[in-house]
């Protein structure tokens, strides 16, 4: 397996990371079955692993840390976030100082280690002043609690920001950001992926098969549904004319698959790897099943005829389901933000 480098980190990391959001009682809640996945990504290759504190309230990384007592720790580049609610404490969520602090000391203990190699900020939270964010992760670094931060669905004008604000507080920097990018949700290659290049930031993409669509299990004739439809339903509910277009191209792409001997989920991968920016991509298998027909893709090449195929499908910069972009600012959500004179 070729590695790749992670942005400027002078980490190198497998084409596919694997994803742990699936281990524990959001998708597989049998931690033996889920330690035997792992081993067996690893046994393929695999370097790298993704998780989160908010995955499954901690239970993700709980899985995690068992799979690798059994193995080097360190030959493993070993991910996780903090922002996202633990609980019904108002302070053990978000970006604050207090918090990241507090939770890096419990994901360690979840993970059993004594060191994170990435430690990710989950979400955006405008409630805090990214230089105290900064702060918090760069005391973290110097501890040697991890080794390099980076951001998670950051519109690009937060990551510029971020990059200026540590340089002239002289704080450590973002070194990658963890975006939704796949055939379907291609807004990332208007800005983010510029700027992630540009500052020299590693691009881990999540929802490379964009939660299930680019799988094989949606097309004419399917069951065309997914376990997190009652969760997400504005990504999956097919009476939304934006779903319904998703479900129109999803059985295009799965044509233009076909005529070149790949299956959609090689493609997919395949697709999102192919980008210059990229360093690896996250798949998050739920079974042994779903990881096995996943490993193959770095092998696979896309010529240019497949990929003009997608491009006409999908024109590049575009998301096919705005729901699918992971994070909307307040000043979107919020009608006061927008309006003068709108009314409480």
């Amino acid at each position: 397996m070729n590695y790749h480098a992670l942005g400027s980190t002078g980490i190198k990391v497998s084409p596919l990371c694997l994803g742990a959001m699936m281990f524990g009682a959001w998708g597989n809640p049998d931690h033996d079955e889920s330690v035997r996945i792992i081993h067996r990504a690893l046994d393929a290759g695999i370097n790298f692993i993704d998780t989160a504190d908010v995955y499954s309230a901690g239970e993700s990384e709980v899985i995690v840390g068992k799979a690798l007592a059994s193995r080097d720790r360190s030959r493993v580049v070993l991910a996780t976030k903090v922002h996202g609610a633990m609980g019904d404490d108002p302070n053990a969520q978000g970006n604050s100082r207090r918090w990241i602090i507090a939770e890096c000391e419990n994901s360690l203990r979840r993970l059993g280690t004594d060191y994170i190699d990435l430690y990710q900020i989950h979400r955006p939270d405008e409630t805090v002043d990214i230089d105290e964010t900064l702060g918090a992760l760069s005391d973290l670094v110097h501890a040697g609690k991890i080794r390099a931060f980076g951001s998670s669905t950051f519109p690009a004008h937060m990551m510029v920001h971020a990059q200026w604000v540590a340089e002239r507080r002289h704080r450590e920097r973002f070194m990658t950001e963890q975006p939704p990018y796949s055939m379907l949700v291609r807004g990332i290659e208007r800005d983010v992926l510029p700027v992630a290049q540009q500052f020299g930031m590693g691009v881990l993409p999540w929802s490379p098969l964009a939660g299930g669509w680019l799988s094989g299990r949606f097309g004419v004739g399917k069951d065309n549904t997914s376990r997190r439809a009652s969760r997400i339903p504005g990504r999956y509910d097919l009476s939304l004319p934006a779903n319904q277009k998703k479900l129109e191209i999803v059985t295009q792409l799965d044509e233009v698959a076909r005529e070149h001997s790949l299956s959609l989920i090689d493609m997919a991968l395949a697709f999102v790897l192919e980008h210059p920016g990229v360093s690896s991509a996250i798949i998050g298998p739920r079974t042994m099943e779903h990881l096995e027909s996943q490993l193959g893709a770095v092998d696979v090449r896309l010529s240019s005829e497949v990929m003009d195929a997608i491009d006409a499908i999908v024109p590049p910069g575009t998301n096919v389901n705005q729901e699918d972009g992971g994070w909307t600012p307040p000043s979107l959500t919020s009608p006061a933000r927008r309006r003068r004179h709108a009314l409480s």
